[in-house]
């Protein structure tokens, strides 16, 4: 796969993307939409993948969308941008496996977005966050008014939405928008050692919790407890039989 903006690298079960375009500090354009749309194609039915990481090159992960890209763009073009990145980020997602966001400096605008589209997120200390858009006099466009607040809350959510400040990764952390903060030579091992603990566990069990908490989510309540009722029962005939005898046994399981 020859790509010119994502840098893909395989180390064992774990899969590290690195979005490189630091001229730009990494801002997203519609280059990166198609590879990165290329990339989920290429993976999501890999199951030598455990989890994914993805951070940035230099000292953005991504500062934002282009917007020497955008501002020529009609009401309907800038539509469809917004379309694109969602679909994108959705597919992201979507994937069967955990994807942990890096995040090693500046993660505006769409490159908070990225960030909100992974499973979580750890972010070096010197980290910043923002939704800078009505600066622009734009709002988010790649699903950030409902990422958001279902991360964290309604009001923090608004607060940066509308006031377009930009946060520390203290702050962050506090909002729970990141769910762990390290320095900054020691974010991609952190990142490196939840990925490869993430990868001793049932593939199935991680790839079903993914699965029915992002469903459920968004579900009603007890409609939610049944998709958990429906999948708890999947494993029993393979994995969860291996994992259960493997421990009353006292030993590893040794997952297929």
């Amino acid at each position: 796969m020859n790509y010119t903006i994502l840098k893909p690298q395989a180390e064992g079960p774990v899969m590290l993307l690195t979005i490189s375009r630091p001229p730009a500090l990494n801002a997203l354009n519609s280059l990166f939409f198609s590879e990165m749309d290329s990339f989920i194609s290429s993976v999501q039915d890999d199951k030598t993948i455990r989890a994914l990481i993805i951070t940035g090159e230099g000292k953005a992960f991504v500062a934002g969308a282009d917007i020497a890209e955008m501002v020529n763009m009609s009401p309907d073009e800038g539509r469809a941008f917004s379309a694109t990145g969602q679909a994108v980020f959705n597919r992201l997602s979507s994937l069967p496996f955990p994807v942990i966001a890096a995040i090693n400096g500046f993660a505006l605008g769409g490159g908070m977005e990225l960030a909100m589209a992974c499973d979580f997120r750890i972010a070096s200390s010197n980290a910043k966050f923002g939704q800078p858009e009505v600066n622009l006099g734009l709002i988010p466009g790649y699903a950030g008014t409902q990422r958001l607040p279902r991360l964290t809350n309604l009001a923090d959510a608004l607060y940066l939405l509308t006031t377009g400040e930009v946060i520390d990764a203290a702050t962050a952390l506090q909002m729970r928008l990141v769910q762990k903060v390290t320095e900054p030579e020691a974010l991609l091992d952190e990142a490196r050692r939840l990925a490869n603990l993430i990868a001793t566990k049932g593939p199935m069990a991680v790839k079903l919790v993914k699965q029915v908490t992002r469903k459920g989510i968004e579900m009603n309540y007890s409609v939610a407890e049944m998709l958990e009722q429906q999948h708890f029962g999947d494993p029993f005939e393979n994995e969860g039989a291996e994992g259960m005898k493997a421990f009353l046994e006292k030993r590893k399981p040794v997952w297929e």
